[in-house]
């Protein structure tokens, strides 16, 4: 097999001129993210939003001519397109790959497949989001519910290793991909897609065009219509959080934090971040609220106790409950068996039992 040189795909592309501006789309710096895997090229056109319809027909003639070159026996390749943060609506983007078929979105909109939709969210990183994300989809089905964890963390993927799942998706009978099914939980995560340890170095387009690209691209429904999924949102407020509000109808969202004062004060940008994009808050949970000793049964409040508790009163929202600090629940998380799967008796897995319950009620 030839080997592919990155220089002869980036001289085919050279000889594709923008339909109106004339230059080669490489010289206008349209062309992202060129990644040669074995036999496969990948790519992204950085395009503007009114130019969605006529740059997919240049996306696609990309497509041809890269196949025609020596080695090539797949090209997935997808329009982006930047958008102001303040605007409200998506911008009309054609994406397309070979596993599936994107559409330009128009607003917020159902995933096929799914009933309800819940985004779990932290101001920052290292609160135990995933965490929670991951044992509370484990709890709703634990309620009687089918359930799904989605994974939008492009960055850092850890819901494949929590669930214990490294094995690739597969594709359907109409060439979308079929979401990971682990512990009775149906999930999907870009970690699934890569190489195991393999730095994402892309922009934010590209992070906003892979994203709805698994919204649109995955049979959520394959083993049947899911009641509720789990969206697990990096942390921040940043271009992932933005395109899932902008794509996805949200039924809410929950807030995850620690105690400590640091931690409330991102917390309080995420609630702002959904209220000023009109998704309702279901409530704050308080991660890592306390910490009891395995030896001698003393509690310890390591990062405070009590501040998402406050904060939830002072901004008028529900606090849903607090989850301890301790080492089972950080064990099975790490060995890929959920304490809500390996201790489903346990007061930690009522605690996140509890916490869907009152999720359930909302819903």
């Amino acid at each position: 097999m030839a080997k592919i040189k990155r220089e002869n795909i980036l001289n085919i592309l050279k000889n594709i001129p923008h339909p109106v501006q004339g230059q080669d789309i490489v010289t206008l710096g349209l062309v992202q993210g060129l990644v040669i895997k074995d036999d496969q090229v990948g790519f992204a056109l950085n395009i503007k939003p009114e130019e969605a319809e006529m740059m997919e027909k240049i996306r696609l003639e990309c497509d041809r001519q890269i196949l025609s070159l020596d080695g090539v026996e797949k090209v997935r390749s997808l329009l982006t397109a930047e958008r102001s943060p303040d605007a409200v609506s998506p911008p009309p983007q054609a994406t397309k790959k070979s596993f599936g078929h994107g559409k330009p979105s128009s607003g917020p909109k159902a995933i096929a497949g799914i009933r309800h939709v819940i985004a779990v969210a932290s101001g920052k990183g290292g609160v135990g989001k995933s965490t929670t994300s991951v044992n509370l989809a484990l709890a709703f089905q634990a309620l009687g519910l089918k359930a799904g964890i989605f994974d939008i963390d492009i960055y850092g993927p850890s819901i494949p290793r929590m669930l214990g799942a490294d094995e690739k998706p597969t594709s359907t009978a109409d060439d979308k991909i079929r979401p990971i099914k682990k512990h009775g939980l149906i999930s999907m995560s870009i970690g699934y897609l890569l190489k195991k340890d393999t730095a994402t170095i892309w922009r934010g387009p590209m992070v906003m065009g892979a994203i709805q690209q698994m919204i649109a691209d995955v049979a959520w429904d394959d083993d049947g219509e899911l009641d509720v999924l789990v969206i697990d949102l990096p942390p921040g407020t940043g271009d992932a959080q933005l395109t899932l509000v902008q794509n996805v109808a949200l039924d809410g969202s929950i807030i995850v934090s620690t105690p400590q004062d640091i931690a409330l004060i991102d917390a309080r940008k995420g609630l702002d971040m959904f209220q000023k994009t009109n998704t309702e808050v279901f409530g704050i949970v308080e991660n890592m609220s306390y910490f009891l000793c395995p030896s001698c049964g003393d509690r310890s409040d390591i990062f405070g106790h009590g501040g998402a508790r406050e904060t939830a009163a002072e901004l008028d929202i529900d606090f849903l409950g607090e989850i301890p600090l301790h080492m089972d629940i950080r064990r099975t998380s790490d060995e890929g068996n959920p304490i809500m799967i390996s201790q489903p008796d346990s007061e930690h897995a009522n605690i996140y039992k509890n916490i869907a319950r009152k999720v359930v009620e909302k819903l």
